[in-house]
């Protein structure tokens, strides 16, 4: 199936389909991990996105409903240098899109398409599967609203409140997009989980008497999440505020720092991130917006910067008790530092 690929600089390529016919259009970012091509298409935080990968290949090992981050694919479209079509065990990621109704493209230089983005920043783009020209695909890709204009974050949360019971500190998790696995990784320490959707107020929120608020990650411009960010700030000082990734550029809003689209954002499990007391960790991360440290207020300290930009990866305020981080502890890259020591931290500063 013939399959081209336009952005919105002029730049089109042609490759092979895979998937159903028809097209996607979004912005196109790119992800450097080696592994875990499912986890990253089925993270709410992609929404909104086609997602390319600069891994070579993709596919090998199939697909495998147990690592899925949500209900399904969450990203518009993939984009693959090479796409496996018989792995060495599980369901063919080919089959796994044509049942679902998604488009993909392989067959394409995505190494020349990833130092593109880095050089101009994240594009508009459209992967159109089938009878398509050149021409039609740019066109269609000129016309993709920006991703700062679009409200993305009621498509990935959940409709209804629902809890996951534990015996230990209740917690209520502001569903923004929340991954599972981040959900496993607080359930895991026995904590009482109460998940309410994006648009929860600060009363709805109280009928449960929380002892902390969770606030997840999620896809999109941090500054439309109007609602969330006011009912983060009626909670600060009250009860303890954690936050990852979209968590932590609400917060920073919250508290009344700023935030910015960055040119090509963090996507990978390499990123290299620095603590205050200067030990180095190699973090999983997926963000294109981050929280401008200098607008941060008085009594909010920095706790982690990553090493490759010196951009913000985290950040807390003692005094309202409330901490947070960019990159994804539950997603750790290799060892499990991160995921114990933050997810270990909400528990003990919870009274």
């Amino acid at each position: 199936m013939k399959a081209v690929l336009g952005l919105e600089d002029g730049t089109c390529v042609e490759g092979e389909g895979f998937g159903v016919e028809g097209e996607c259009a979004g912005e196109l970012v790119f992800c450097t991990s080696m592994t875990g091509y499912m986890e990253a298409l089925t993270d709410p935080s992609y929404h909104g996105q086609i997602l390319m990968f600069t891994y070579p290949l993709v596919g090998n090992y199939g697909v495998d409903h147990h690592v899925f981050q949500s209900t399904g694919m969450k990203a518009l479209g993939c984009v693959v240098r090479e796409i496996c079509r018989e792995p060495s065990c599980g369901l063919p990621i080919t089959r796994y899109f044509e049942d679902e109704g998604l488009l993909g493209i392989s067959g394409v230089d995505t190494r020349s398409l990833t130092i593109r983005i880095r050089e101009h920043g994240t594009m508009r783009a459209v992967i159109m599967c089938g009878d398509v020209t050149a021409d039609e695909a740019v066109e269609r890709a000129r016309k993709v609203p920006d991703i700062c204009s679009l409200d993305l974050i009621p498509d990935v949360s959940c409709s209804e409140p629902f809890r996951i019971p534990g015996k230990g500190k209740r917690i209520a998790v502001l569903d923004l997009g929340i991954k599972n696995a981040m959900l496993r990784s607080l359930a895991a320490r026995g904590t009482d989980l109460y998940v309410f959707p994006h648009n929860a107020t600060h009363d709805q929120v109280a009928t449960v008497e929380p002892q902390a608020i969770f606030v997840s990650n999620g896809p999109g411009d941090p500054v439309r999440a109007t609602g969330t960010i006011r009912t983060v700030r009626e909670f600060l000082g009250e009860i303890p505020v954690f936050g990852i990734c979209f968590g932590n550029q609400i917060i920073g809003l919250a508290v009344g720092g700023k935030t910015h689209k960055m040119k090509f954002g963090h996507r990978g499990s390499n990123q290299p991130v620095r603590d205050a007391a200067g030990n180095i960790y190699i973090t999983t991360q997926n963000h294109g917006f981050v929280v401008d440290g200098d607008s941060l207020p008085e009594g909010c300290r920095v706790s982690y910067t990553n090493v490759n930009d010196g951009s913000l990866e985290g950040f807390e305020d003692p005094y309202l008790n409330a901490a947070c981080v960019q990159f994804h502890p539950e997603a750790y890259a290799g060892p499990r530092d991160t995921e114990i020591t933050f997810f270990d931290e909400i528990v003990r500063r919870i009274p």
